[in-house]
């Protein structure tokens, strides 16, 4: 089987600039690459092996922003990103954490673990996430 990684996640944004300072400001990412640099440029950032694209907008939004934890349609529902502190975490954000739901106690479903969905600069849903655990024996695909 041929081998096969992730690579990156891609944002088309209104305000790729402001989707950038974001990411850069509070989940501490970096630029790797600019292509075509002017105004239409593309910017790739990272996180170690996290890499976002981010795309200037051609087009007008034809749907409003997923709310809550994200949207019930097909699709992407949100990024999320394990913190060893919520509420610091979002006390650090301040303004910035524009919260859509949470944080919630998600206990019922792993012990300790906390949640909170946020709207990053373009209203795309990003989840913050505190005790996430892997399931020791998850049941199998073919189970």
């Amino acid at each position: 089987m041929t081998r096969t990684s992730f690579s990156h996640y891609g944002l088309t944004c209104s305000d790729p600039l402001s989707v950038e300072r974001w990411y850069t400001k509070h989940f501490g990412f970096e630029r790797a690459r600019v292509y075509a640099p002017g105004a239409g440029q593309v910017v790739m950032i990272k996180r170690g092996d996290l890499y976002l694209e981010l795309f200037p907008a051609g087009e007008t939004r034809t749907s409003p922003p997923a709310g809550k934890d994200g949207t019930n349609a097909p699709g992407w529902r949100h990024l999320a990103f394990i913190v060893d502190d919520l509420d610091g975490k979002l006390k650090e954000m301040g303004d910035d954490a524009r919260v859509n739901l949470g944080p919630l106690d998600m206990g019922v479903f792993i012990p300790g673990m906390r949640a909170v969905w946020l709207s990053d600069p373009e209203g795309n849903v990003v989840e913050l996430n505190q005790g996430y655990v892997d399931e020791q024996n998850p049941p199998r695909l073919d189970a």
